[in-house]
């Protein structure tokens, strides 16, 4: 998909998969998502959920609907916020 670029199904999924993880941020279930700038095989993206649990986020993570598709694929990573700027947000806009 990287090298020839998505079909018309992968587009509409990866359409559905922003909005899903839109909605999520929005509810202040994920903290942050993104993805490289690398269009090569090296290419990944990240998201951090915020759940109650590991069960929860492996569940969040399942129910993409990019993910259920098989469009994209990942590892998980139970994960720890250590550091934080609170200037992130400021520098963003």
């Amino acid at each position: 998909m990287l090298a020839t670029g998505p079909t018309p199904e992968e587009s509409a999924l990866i359409g559905k998969h922003f909005d899903y993880l839109k909605e999520l941020t929005a509810k202040g279930t994920v903290l942050m998502a993104g993805r490289t700038l690398t269009t090569d095989a090296d290419s990944f993206g990240i998201v951090i959920y915020l759940a109650e649990n590991e069960n929860a986020a492996r569940s969040l993570f399942s129910e993409d609907p990019a993910v259920k598709a098989g469009v994209f694929m990942g590892d998980f990573y139970p994960f720890s916020v250590a550091l934080l700027s609170s200037d992130w947000q400021k520098k963003k806009a």
